[in-house]
This record gives structure tokens, C-alpha cells and sequence, in this order.
């Protein structure tokens, strides 16, 4: 394929062509970025060809990805991406910023963020006539794997913790995956599902991993970058963009980095947003790493009730590092009970957030009083999965219901409390 020229090492920077290699390099392991012909690209595609795509979805940006069109039309799988931003001044008000967005992810085929990855690796499977993909989940990159896997036809494994919510478990077994619980971490799921693709031959999707996972999370940047373009005129006194989102293995934040990388490169944007990452206090390695000063990533003992975010040794933690640094933004870390408050808030303008969702906001809420983010900064927050993958924890995050009897005099008796 002309536009894809194969990877580089983003620690060592070798390079290798599509043919030589399918995750890591095989010199100093660390991940690879898919290289692109920036000037192919150029040469035959435009912001307004990519603009006049009549496809709601992350294949209008087809022409920036490093695979065909994989077809599959009218399936859950067209309908990956083109999530809603929407405008909340309820929440913007409190935070003493002029305006706030948050481009809610749970309206994706299978609720979260994860559906872009899955949907580009599902497609890179095809290509390569892949009889089985594998992947390490907590819940949601399962999920979305299983489900893109089922509009497709193809198989697929998933490992996940025991631990995992039941009703990330369910969405597993409902897509018809083969589910394997795994009586440990998600860190021993995935070096797991690694052992298994070299036993087996399966194609691995997991996160920080396949470097195609980063293509399909780089979507959500070219949709931003798209929007943005779109809604900056109506905000004149905003100058730059600040984006927030959560961070766990670090792929989404290095996705989304590289999308904006892409865009740079092409010359169709001027300059990159600010980047925030957020994480939770119990499972901040890449966090700690950036306050440090540094790209080494120390493994953490990692205790969150954000399980997507729960990760001891984050596989893609040096590009999230430097996702934060080389855009100018940062790192956050917000204790559980903060990621609760945000669960709660988010709510109030209609948005249902799971708890690594939900993070991002709240790490935006800390950088507000820490003085990173004024009224003048333009702010999205990305909301990166649906609290309906998590009720236990959104049963934590509110009050509960009252229990009366079915009397109008009861009624009236609770109603005056």
C-alpha cells in the first residue's frame, strides 16, 4: 500500500518495512510508529476532501490510516467514531472557564473509546487473512475486539482478570468471543495473550503492543482537529486548545499525540494542542515518570477502582510521557474518591461516565485550581467509556434511592424531609 511505508522504533528509531515486523523492535523492544508517505498523502489529499466525507465514522480518514477500505458497510463496524462533543456550561461555570467540551466515547458500537483501535487492528487482520486475534482486557478493549470481530466474521480471544465487571465480561461472551479469565492482574493477562500469539500464531492486538492499536486511537485526534476546525470562529479569544484525557498502558494519550503528529507533519494544522494526561493516585506510573523528569517507567502495585486505568507496568508509558510533554501539556494524578465526584458531575449534563472516563475530568478540574488552566484556555474533555460498563462504581459515586410504600401519604412524608 503506497501511503504505508512500514515502522520505527520510537526508542532506538530503526526502521523496518511492513514485511519485517508486526509489534515490537526486535533491537531495544520499544513500541513502533507506523510510518506513513506524508508526501503521497499530501500530494493527493486534502483537509476539504477529507471534510466533504459523507461517512460518520473513523473510515472517512481512510486516506491517514495505514490500511484499505475494509468494506463491511451497514455493520456495527462502519459505525466506529464521529462521537458527539457537546457544549456544558453547568460544568464549565463552577470551573470559572468561559466555555467546556466533552466528546462523550460511549456512543461508540460497543460503549468506549477502545472500538478504534479494535476496528483498525480487525481491519490490518483481514489484510493479513489472521485466523485468530488475541488481546489482554481489563474489559473494554475485549469488548471492542469481540464486537468488531463479530460483525466481521472473525475470531477471537480474550484474556481478561478475573476481576473484570460482570458487565464488561457479559459484552465479552454476548459478541460470541472465547473468553479466558485469567486468576491474576491484567499485567499477567497480557504477557499471556503474548505467549499464546508466539505458541499459536494469533495475531495480538494487545494495547502499547501492536502498533496499530495507536492508528485507530489517533482517530479521535483528526475528529478534534476536525471540530475544531469547525468551532474555533465562534471562540476568537481562544488561541490553543487543551485536551484531557485519562491514562492507564499510556496508548490512547500516545494515539491521539501521534494523530496531531500526523497533522503537523501534513501541514494542515499550525500547532498542536496542549495534551493533558490523568491518572489516579493507585496506578500513576507514567504520572510519576513525567513528574520526574523522566521517560523510565517504574512499575507500580497498581490498586484503582478505574480498572481500564489499572495497570502496573504501562506498555506504552515512554510515548505517553512524551504525548504531555512535547505538546506543552501534563500530568495529573486524582485520588479515587475525586474520580467519583467527577462520575457525579458528569451525570448532571447528561453524560454516563465509568470511572476511567470520568478521570479526565477530574484530573481537568485539579488543574483548574492548580492554576495549569484559566478561563481563557479552550478545553475538551474526553469521556473515554460508558458508566454502564461499571454500576458498581456509579452506585459508589451517588446517593441511593429511598425505599417508601406506595401511598400518597408516604410520598408526601418524604417529600417534606
Amino acid at each position: 500500500m503506497d501511503k504505508f511505508l512500514g515502522y520505527r522504533c520510537s526508542l532506538c528509531q530503526r526502521q523496518y518495512l511492513s514485511s519485517q515486523i508486526q509489534y515490537t523492535c526486535s533491537d531495544e523492544g520499544g513500541n513502533l510508529d507506523v510510518v506513513l508517505d506524508i508526501e503521497h498523502i499530501r500530494r493527493f489529499v486534502s483537509p476539504s476532501q477529507i471534510f466533504a466525507q459523507p461517512e460518520p465514522s473513523i473510515w472517512r480518514y481512510l486516506p491517514l490510516l495505514p490500511v484499505g477500505d475494509p468494506g463491511f458497510e451497514g455493520t456495527p463496524f462502519r459505525r466506529v467514531g464521529w462521537t458527539p462533543v457537546f457544549e456544558t456550561p453547568k460544568l464549565a461555570q463552577p470551573l470559572g472557564l468561559k466555555t467546556l467540551w466533552v466528546k462523550d466515547e460511549s456512543r461508540n458500537p460497543t460503549a468506549s473509546f477502545k472500538d478504534r483501535a479494535s476496528a483498525v487492528v480487525v481491519a490490518r487482520a483481514q489484510e493479513i487473512q489472521a485466523e485468530v486475534v488475541v488481546t489482554a482486557s481489563t474489559g473494554n478493549a475485549g469488548a471492542a475486539l469481540a464486537g468488531m470481530a463479530a460483525a466481521v466474521g472473525q475470531k477471537a480471544v480474550i484474556f481478561a482478570p478475573k476481576t473484570a465487571p460482570p458487565a464488561k465480561v457479559a459484552q465479552l461472551l454476548v459478541f460470541g468471543a472465547q473468553v479466558i479469565l485469567v486468576d491474576g492482574n491484567y499485567d499477567s493477562a497480557f504477557d499471556l495473550t503474548i505467549q499464546a500469539s508466539q505458541e499459536f500464531g494469533w495475531y495480538c492486538r494487545n494495547t502499547g503492543y501492536n502498533p496499530f492499536t495507536a492508528e485507530g486511537k489517533k482517530t479521535a485526534a483528526f475528529e478534534i482537529w476536525e471540530w475544531w476546525e469547525k468551532t474555533r470562529h465562534q471562540h476568537p479569544s481562544f488561541k490553543r486548545l487543551n485536551v484531557f484525557v485519562s491514562v492507564g498502558d499510556g496508548n490512547i494519550i500516545s494515539g491521539i499525540h501521534k494523530g496531531f503528529k500526523d497533522l503537523l507533519e501534513l501541514g494542515w494544522i499550525e500547532q498542536m494542542p496542549r495534551i493533558f494526561g490523568v491518572q489516579s493516585t493507585g496506578s500513576a506510573a507514567i504520572y510519576n515518570a513525567f513528574q520526574a523528569g523522566t521517560e523510565q517507567i517504574v512499575p507500580v502495585a497498581a490498586n484503582t477502582l478505574a480498572d481500564s486505568i489499572s495497570v502496573d507496568l504501562p506498555r506504552d508509558g515512554v510515548r505517553a510521557v512524551r504525548a504531555a510533554r512535547q505538546s506543552g501539556g501534563s500530568y495529573l494524578a486524582v485520588e479515587d474518591a475525586k474520580i467519583l465526584q467527577a462520575i457525579a458531575d458528569l451525570g448532571k449534563v447528561g453524560i454516563f461516565a465509568e470511572p476511567a472516563g470520568a478521570t479526565a475530568y477530574a484530573g481537568l478540574v485539579q488543574a483548574v485550581q492548580m492554576g495549569l488552566i484559566t478561563a481563557e484556555d479552550a478545553v475538551l474533555v474526553l469521556n473515554t467509556g460508558s458508566g454502564l460498563k461499571d454500576v458498581k462504581a456509579a452506585m459508589q459515586a451517588i446517593p441511593q434511592a429511598p425505599i417508601i410504600e406506595p401511598t400518597l401519604d408516604a410520598l408526601k412524608k418524604h417529600l417534606a424531609k
